[in-house]
Parts: structure tokens; C-alpha cells; sequence
């Protein structure tokens, strides 16, 4: 069997003054701004375990003041409430690890913005903090938009807590991406 790199599979890192650079995550991002803009579209975003690194990705693309609306990192359960909305009762009841409190996020981010189209992320990063139910590497993403239903995704990643993350936030590209009708490979 041949192996055969294609745009769809490959990562090109190259290390920078400023460290490693992931091209997938930036084309993606970039993708995302295309569609976006040609919709008219305003984007927010809401951040745990990622702290931010999605709207670090988005930034980081020029433009992205047309189409980037704004990024919420609530890392605490008491962010979560106080910048989002999310309720006391369903951080209590299901975690912040949870489908339902990644929905709530997702659906905050909109009600606190000015955005159409939300992502959140909530997960595990680790190394530690996990459990049997919730090992480290769990993350829920969850995407809302206007008069759409909100959808939420489960991934258990692999790897140490940059890769969590790094893949936490290629997955909420690929999410938003495909949201928007698919995205190219």
C-alpha cells in the first residue's frame, strides 16, 4: 500500500521565532473567513479548555475584524455563569464537561454578542482532571446559530494537553466549516 500525502491529511509545522505554527488550523481559520464574510456573517466564540486558542486562530488572519465578532474564555464554572449564561443548576448537575453546559455556552455566546454563529468548547486538556466517566482527552464542542438548531459533538482526543487543545480547536473549525455548508479539503 502506497502512502500518499493530500491536502486533506497533511500538517505542515515549521518552527518560527515564534514558536510552531500549525498551517491546517490557519487554513481552516481562513476558509471559515471566507465564508463568513461572503454571508455577512458575525462570529463569537466561547472558550474553556482551549483558553482562547480559537480566537487566537481566528485573529490571526487578516481581515478578521469583518467577520470575527468577539471570543469569551470563562475557564471557571463561575465565568461560565457570570459571562455566558450558563446555569448554577446544570454546571451542578451534569459538570462543565457536559453536553449540556457546552450548549449553553454555545447559546450564551450568541445572546452576549452581536454574532449569528457561535462555537464553544469544554473539555479535559489535562494531564489531570479526569475521570472513568470523563477521561482526559474529552471534549464537547457545541455550534449555534440563529433560528438553527443548536448541535453538539463529543470527541475523545489522544495525546498530552497541547494536542488536546490543538485538536479541540481544528475540531471547531472543521465544525463551524461544516455548518456553513461543508468545507474544502
Amino acid at each position: 500500500m502506497e502512502n500518499r500525502a493530500t491536502k486533506s491529511n497533511v500538517v505542515l509545522i515549521i518552527l518560527t521565532s515564534r514558536g510552531v505554527r500549525f498551517f491546517r488550523m490557519e487554513t481552516l481559520a481562513k476558509q471559515l473567513g471566507v465564508r463568513l464574510l461572503a454571508r455577512g456573517l458575525w462570529l463569537a466564540t466561547a472558550e474553556s479548555c482551549t483558553g482562547g486558542w480559537l480566537a487566537e486562530a481566528l485573529t490571526s488572519i487578516p481581515g478578521s475584524s469583518q467577520w470575527f465578532e468577539r471570543g469569551f474564555v470563562t475557564y471557571s464554572d463561575k465565568a461560565k455563569e457570570e459571562m455566558l449564561g450558563v446555569r448554577t443548576e446544570t454546571l451542578a448537575r451534569f459538570g462543565a464537561v457536559s453536553r449540556e453546559t457546552v450548549e449553553e455556552m454555545a447559546l450564551g455566546a450568541l445572546r452576549h454578542s452581536h454574532a449569528q454563529i457561535s462555537a464553544a468548547i469544554t473539555g479535559i486538556a489535562g494531564p489531570d482532571g479526569g475521570t472513568a466517566e470523563k477521561p482526559v482527552g474529552t471534549v464537547w464542542l457545541a455550534f449555534a446559530g440563529d433560528n438553527e438548531p443548536t448541535l453538539s459533538v463529543l470527541k475523545q482526543f489522544q495525546g498530552d494537553r497541547e494536542a488536546v487543545r490543538r485538536l479541540a480547536v481544528t475540531a471547531a473549525l472543521e465544525g463551524l466549516l461544516e455548518r456553513l455548508g461543508g468545507h474544502d479539503q
